[in-house]
C-alpha cells in the first residue's frame, strides 16, 4: 500500500524552502493535437465481472473513486462481501489504441479521451488563435466533461474514478483552515490518524529537490518560482502520487515515457499511482472485492424484505443499454463522486423512491474556487518544449489573497514562453442540483458570474507578478480575447453535506443501511486539491461504520 518514508526523507531536505500542503488538481493543460481521426474499436459488452439480475449482495459500492476504493478495501478486511459497480470501463484490460497505447497523450485526443461525446472538450480551448477541439467517435472515454448551466465538470470515467485523470497532486490542507471545512470533525484525529493514513495508502512523495533543479522538464515550475519569489509570494513543493523514482528513470531514458512523453489528462500509462495501484489493487487482493465496470445505478430504493432493490443498466463501450439489472443489497454506498452521488439522491427522493432523505441533499456544492490563466513571458524566460505533466510546485498567497496557484505545466511540445496556473481560491458561492419531472434530468444552480469572486483572489497574485516582471496574461487560450478560465472545474464537491444531509459519519438520514462515502460529503471547497481529504475522511467514516453498523 506504500509508505510516507521517501514523504519524510525528502521533505527533511527541504531546510532552506517552507514546505506546506498547498494545492493542486487535475492537469490544467492545453492539448495541441493533429486532427487525424481514427475509427473506435467495435462496442465491447465490457463488465469483466458483471452482476447478474435478481442477485443478492452484502453490501453494494457505487462508484470505484476515491470514497469507494477506501470503503471497499475496509469492509473486505473486516470480512464483508463488497460488490463494486462503476459506469466507466476497466482501463487495465483495455485494447491499446492505435499508437499501441491504452492511453494517448494529451497532444493527441481520440476516442479513448472523453466519456460519450462526439467532439472533444479540451479544458483549454483554443492555442495561439487556433480551436484545439475536434470530431471524435462516441466511446466510453476516460474523462467526463460533464456540462451544467454556468459549468463543466470534469470528472474520471473507469474503474479508478478520478484517480485516473488528475494530476495526481496529494495534498493535505493546512490544519488551521480545516475547522472551516468540516467543523463537526474531530482535527486531532484527522491529522494524527487519518491523514497519514489516507497519505500511506494513496502512496505519496515529494520530487527530489536536486533532480528538480537539474531536469529540463521542469524548466517551467523554475521559472514559476523565480517569478513568485521575485513578487514576494511564497513558493513551495507539493507532494504527488507519482512515482517519482521512474520519473528520474524516465529522464535517464531507461523506461518508458509517461509523465515525460504528455500523458496524464487521459490518463496515464506506468508511472502514476492511481487507485488501481493502491486501494484497489489491495481490495481486490482481500477476495471479497468484485467489481463490475460499465454498470450505472439508476434506481434505489427499499427492499421488500429488507434492504434495498438497486436497478443498474448495463452498456457496452458505444454507450448502448445491453441490459437491464434488478439487485438486491443489504447496504449501500454511494461513492458516485460528487456530482453522480449528488444526481442520483436529489433524483431518488424527488422521484419518491427514497422520498425521506433530508433536505440538505442537493445542496451545498462548490468548485473548490477553479479558476485559470497564463501569462506571456519574455524571450528570455523559455520555460521548456519539454515539461513534466505531474505539476510538483505551487505559489501560497491563501492567507493574504485567499488564493493558492499550482504552477501547472502547458505541454505542447514546442517553446511557448508562457506560465500557466490553475488556482484554487477561497470563493464562498454554493449551487444547488435540482430535478426537472418533465426531462427527468438534474440541473445545478452555478452561475458564472460566481467565479469573479475566483478571478479577483487569483488577481492578487498574477496582477502583482506581472507588474513586477513586465508581463501580460495570456489571451489566447480560452477564447479570443478571454483571460480567465472561469468555465469549468476539476474538483467537484458538496451535494450531501456532512453532519447536514448525513449524520457525522456518512449516514443517510432517514434510512438505516445508505451511506455516503466521497466528496459530496464536503461543503464546496477544501482549500486544497481534495482527493487526500476525501480518501481521509473515508477512512475515518468507514472505520466507524465498521465498528458500530456491521
Amino acid at each position: 500500500m506504500g509508505n510516507t518514508s521517501h514523504y519524510t526523507g525528502v521533505s527533511a531536505r527541504l531546510s532552506r524552502r517552507r514546505f506546506i500542503a498547498g494545492t493542486g488538481s487535475l492537469l490544467g493543460a492545453a492539448v495541441i493535437g493533429g486532427h487525424t481521426a481514427y475509427a473506435a474499436p467495435g462496442p465491447s459488452p465490457a463488465a469483466a465481472d458483471p452482476i447478474e439480475d435478481g442477485a443478492r449482495v452484502a453490501t453494494l459500492v457505487i462508484g470505484t473513486g476515491y470514497g469507494g476504493a477506501v470503503t471497499a478495501l475496509r469492509l473486505a478486511e473486516a470480512g464483508v462481501d463488497v460488490r463494486m459497480v462503476e459506469m466507466g470501463q476497466d482501463w487495465s484490460t483495455a485494447a491499446p489504441g492505435p499508437d499501441g497505447r491504452i492511453h494517448p497523450k494529451v497532444t493527441a485526443p481520440d476516442y479513448r479521451s472523453y466519456w460519450m461525446r462526439t467532439k472533444t472538450k479540451a479544458p483549454l480551448s483554443n492555442f495561439l488563435g487556433f480551436p484545439l477541439d475536434k470530431e471524435v467517435p462516441k466511446f466510453a472515454g476516460i474523462l467526463d466533461a460533464e456540462e451544467f448551466t454556468g459549468i463543466t465538470v470534469y470528472q474520471g470515467r473507469g474503474v479508478g474514478g478520478g484517480s485516473l485523470v488528475n494530476g495526481g497532486m496529494a495534498v493535505t490542507p493546512k490544519r488551521q483552515n480545516f475547522a472551516a471545512i468540516l467543523p463537526t470533525v474531530d482535527a486531532e484525529e484527522m491529522y494524527g490518524t487519518y491523514y497519514p493514513r489516507a497519505n500511506s495508502g494513496l502512496g505519496v512523495g515529494l520530487v527530489d529537490p536536486d533532480w528538480f533543479e537539474r531536469t529540463s522538464y521542469y524548466q517551467y515550475s523554475r521559472v514559476g518560482r523565480k517569478h513568485a519569489e521575485r513578487s514576494g509570494f511564497d513558493w513551495t513543493f507539493v507532494p504527488d502520487v507519482y512515482d517519482w523514482d521512474y520519473m528520474v528513470e524516465e529522464d535517464n531514458g531507461t523506461v518508458p515515457k509517461s509523465a515525460l512523453a504528455q500523458e496524464i489528462l487521459y490518463g496515464n500509462n506506468h508511472g502514476k499511482k492511481d487507485l488501481g495501484k493502491t486501494y484497489l489493487a489491495a481490495a481486490r487482493a482481500t477476495g471479497r472485492v468484485a467489481v463490475s465496470p460499465l454498470h450505472e445505478v439508476t434506481g434505489v430504493e427499499p427492499a421488500s424484505g429488507g434492504g434495498y432493490l438497486v436497478t443498474l443498466e448495463q452498456t457496452d463501450t458505444d454507450g448502448n443499454t445491453v441490459a437491464t439489472k434488478n439487485v438486491t443489497a443489504g447496504k449501500v454506498f454511494f461513492a458516485a463522486g460528487s456530482v453522480g452521488t449528488s444526481k442520483l439522491l436529489v433524483k431518488l427522493r424527488s422521484t419518491g423512491a427514497l422520498p425521506d432523505l433530508d433536505a440538505a441533499v442537493g445542496k451545498e456544492w462548490g468548485d473548490n474556487g477553479n479558476v485559470m490563466c497564463g501569462r506571456a513571458n519574455h524571450l528570455w524566460d523559455p520555460t521548456g518544449d519539454v515539461q513534466s505533466t505531474i505539476p510538483c510546485s505551487g505559489i501560497d498567497n491563501w492567507d493574504a489573497g485567499g488564493a493558492f496557484a499550482e504552477v501547472a505545466p502547458l505541454p505542447t511540445g514546442i517553446e511557448t514562453f508562457a506560465s500557466f496556473y490553475l488556482s484554487i481560491t477561497d470563493n464562498p458561492h454554493r449551487a444547488e442540483f435540482g430535478y426537472d419531472a418533465g426531462s427527468g434530468k438534474v440541473g445545478l444552480s452555478w452561475q458564472t458570474a460566481w467565479k469573479q469572486d475566483s478571478i479577483d483572489m487569483a488577481k492578487s497574485i498574477f496582477d502583482k507578478i506581472n507588474q513586477k516582471e513586465g508581463t501580460i496574461y495570456r489571451t489566447d487560450l480560452f477564447g479570443a480575447g478571454k483571460i480567465w478560465g472561469d468555465h469549468l472545474t476539476y474538483h467537484p464537491l458538496g451535494g450531501a453535506v456532512l453532519g447536514k444531509a448525513t449524520d457525522n459519519h456518512g449516514r443517510l438520514k432517514g434510512y438505516s443501511g445508505l451511506y455516503v462515502m466521497d466528496g459530496a460529503l464536503i461543503p464546496g471547497n477544501t482549500t486544497v486539491n481534495p482527493f487526500v481529504t476525501i480518501t481521509a475522511l473515508a477512512e475515518r467514516n468507514v472505520e466507524n461504520i465498521v465498528r458500530n453498523d456491521f
